[in-house]
Order: structure tokens, then C-alpha cells, then sequence
């Protein structure tokens, strides 16, 4: 009998789930306006070059930063899981730097030896 009843307690204890707070997703709700606003700003105020386009990009991974992380519960999974998730598209991104910079050699190697194409 005693048996019984010291497993009970612990079977509903697995079997609970836990409920993040609403006040966690209005507040993310509100850094995706405010994101998202900023980022209409950009446009709003004719920033052009590399200043408009880093920050577009700059909002747009926060966002989605936000909602990989709390719309899609990737804060509270296990540390190897988010690694699996997150580190290679930020080697996607280090490999992209590092074609960018060796296609510029490449146009400055071309120009310097071919000419201008004049």
C-alpha cells in the first residue's frame, strides 16, 4: 500500500507540463514591432549603401533571433540541440565573408593585369 502511494506523486509530477508566462510573449511581441518599425525607419529615412543594408540585416536576424528562441522554445532546449541549430548558418556566414574578400582579390588581380576593359 505504501508502495502505491509513494509513486503516484511522481507520475503526475512527469506528467505536468510547464506554462511560460503571457507577459514573456507580449514582450516579445513588442521587440518585433519595435524591431520591425526600426526597420521600416530605414527605409523611411532613405539610408542607402552598406549603412541601410547592415541594418536591415541586423533587424531582421534580431527577429528572428526572438522567434527561434521563444515561439519556437529554443531557450530552454538542451545546449547541444541549439548548437546543432545555430552553428552552421554562422558558418555559412564566415565562409560567405571569406568568398566575398577572395572574389575582391580576384577583380583587383584582373583589373591589375588585364587593364580596365577600356
Amino acid at each position: 500500500m505504501a508502495h502505491a502511494q509513494t509513486h503516484a506523486p511522481q507520475h503526475a509530477a512527469h506528467t505536468e507540463h510547464r506554462q511560460h508566462p503571457i507577459k514573456l510573449y507580449l514582450v516579445v511581441w513588442g521587440l518585433l514591432f519595435v524591431l520591425s518599425a526600426l526597420s521600416y525607419l530605414v527605409d523611411f529615412f532613405g539610408l542607402e549603401g552598406y549603412l541601410r543594408w547592415s541594418l536591415i540585416l541586423i533587424f531582421m536576424m534580431l527577429k528572428a533571433g526572438l522567434i527561434v528562441a521563444v515561439f519556437m522554445h529554443m531557450a530552454w532546449e538542451r545546449l547541444a540541440l541549439i548548437y546543432a541549430v545555430i552553428l552552421p548558418p554562422l558558418l555559412v556566414l564566415v565562409f560567405v565573408a571569406l568568398m566575398v574578400s577572395e572574389s575582391n582579390y580576384i577583380l583587383f588581380t584582373r583589373l591589375t593585369f588585364f587593364g580596365g576593359g577600356e
